[in-house]
């Protein structure tokens, strides 16, 4: 006699790949643990930037606003001179 021929679906119909088993869902928590950590780290570096970014743009404000008080006395002496 020779054995019958399967298909991988077993006698129910529904496919193994829906049902949960452990080894499937010790990966899942490995890849959502990994997943997790690239986002943590992704997260971190936005944040570095941004806060590295903020200062800069503060820094050159800061810098934009003195020269504009040097020339706005600069203009008031010259006018004041007249």
């Amino acid at each position: 006699m020779t054995s019958p021929i399967t298909t991988g679906t077993p006698a129910g119909g529904a496919s193994s790949a829906s049902k949960s088993t452990p080894a499937n869902t010790a990966v899942s928590s490995i890849d959502n643990t990994s997943l997790d950590a690239v986002v943590d780290d992704l997260l971190d570096s936005l944040s570095s930037k941004f806060a590295s970014v903020s200062s800069e743009i503060y820094e050159k404000i800061e810098a934009m606003s003195k020269r504009l008080d040097a020339m706005e006395n600069s203009l008031q002496q010259q006018a004041g001179g007249k």
